[in-house]
């Protein structure tokens, strides 16, 4: 028996033209002899409304596409800071990072081990501790210095208003703000300095302090802060651990005052000057600015009794603790600024909210910082190496 669907008939039953003008032709499915066309929807009347539209999520442009390779990564361990010796040859720090093979020659070399172990050091000292709580021994000179210089630094914001200005981002008021540290970062670097137990021996260090401490508050001529900046801010703690002028000891302090009270003046200038975010991985970043608060803050609520990583979905946990826990106080921020249903503008930490508990998401969040902030080299190719952070041929 012949196959109907292959016969001469119902090939030209399903092609012809129509007979009649004005007759409307409807394409038929020559498998089944069903309208291949759609039938017109019927319009939603004012009782019965449509659906509220919720996009499908779909991956960035910028999406991590090496989350194996992050999540089989080892979890960077606590290093100590290897000591700088006198005589020291003091130099102004270069740019040095142009491409992935410099990524690895720089992860391949002691400082570049030592300073994720640095980073990794000052998160394990504050597991269990909000800001509140007293600190495990009094802060040294150099940490009251430190803090000292938060505070002029936020005087400048207090004497530097910003300008009239209808744009989204970058508010010109922040270039004099930016200047007005220039003008005076030697004299802000110098009581830090100070503190050494044989000052004279440190003369001359500003020239390599000074241009970490210059590009950790964001970029003055592009008007723009991100992961970048933070970290040369790190990398500036970092060269006074290697001095002497902060020890283990001081690290709690270096993070639950100075690091705290930075991230504070952060979202100042962001808040005031309208900060672009540099280099932002859009809804698949954690923060438009920030990535070492994160850090930080998951160690703080490692073991704690009752707030669980979903805890950020309770509005009351976020009001109530953000001034104590730096995670809560970046996650309440993100949902000030982001707007719609908060899966959607930032599902990275929607995600992590699903982790079982806070030291799988610190331990993640040491290795996401290896992988997407201190292997990246857009991100990487403008910190700056000098005698304190060698640079290794």
């Amino acid at each position: 028996m012949s196959n109907p669907d292959s016969s001469p008939q119902a090939t030209s039953s399903s092609t012809s033209p129509p007979s009649h003008a004005g007759h409307i032709h409807t394409p038929m499915c020559r498998s089944c002899g069903a309208p291949a066309a759609a039938p017109t929807p019927v319009p939603w009347s004012g009782d019965s409304p449509p659906p509220a539209y919720r996009p499908i999520r779909m991956p960035a442009i910028n999406a991590p596409t090496n989350t194996a390779a992050i999540v089989l990564s080892p979890v960077p361990q606590p290093l100590p800071v290897p000591p700088a010796a006198p005589p020291f040859a003091f130099q102004a720090p270069a740019k040095r990072i142009t491409s992935p093979d410099d990524i690895a020659r720089f992860h391949a070399s002691t400082h570049g081990r030592h300073f994720l172990g640095f980073v990794a050091a000052l998160s394990a000292s504050v597991q269990g501790r909000k800001l509140s709580d007293p600190l495990p021994s009094p802060p040294s000179p150099a940490v009251s210095a430190l803090l000292d210089l938060i505070s002029a630094l936020s005087a400048f914001v207090a004497s530097t208003p910003p300008f009239p200005h209808s744009s989204r981002y970058g508010n010109p008021a922040f270039r004099l703000w930016h200047e007005k540290l220039a003008d005076s970062v030697n004299e802000l670097i110098t009581p830090i300095t100070a503190t050494a137990a044989s000052p004279s021996v440190l003369a001359g260090a500003e020239v390599e302090l000074a241009p970490y401490l210059l590009d950790s508050f964001g970029n003055g001529s592009r008007i723009d802060y991100g992961t970048g900046h933070e970290t040369n801010f790190a990398a500036f703690l970092y060269c006074l651990a290697r001095l002497g002028l902060i020890t283990e000891d001081d690290y709690p302090a270096v993070v639950l005052r100075v690091f705290a009270a930075y991230l504070d003046l952060m979202r100042t200038l962001q808040d005031t000057y309208l900060l672009e975010p540099a280099g932002s991985h859009g809804v698949w970043g954690l923060d438009d600015y920030h990535f070492l608060p994160f850090v930080f803050g998951a160690a703080q609520l490692i073991d704690h009794k009752y707030m669980k990583p979903k805890s950020i979905h309770n509005p009351d946990i976020l009001e109530n603790f953000s001034k104590e826990y730096m995670y809560l106080a970046c996650v309440m921020y993100v949902k000030k600024v982001k707007k719609g249903p908060f899966a959607e503008h930032s599902p990275m930490l929607d995600d992590i909210s699903g982790v079982p508990h806070w030291k799988k998401v610190n331990s993640g969040l040491l290795k996401m910082y290896k992988a997407e902030v201190l292997e990246k080299v857009p991100i990487m190719q403008h910190f700056l190496f000098g005698s304190l952070i060698k640079w290794e041929d």
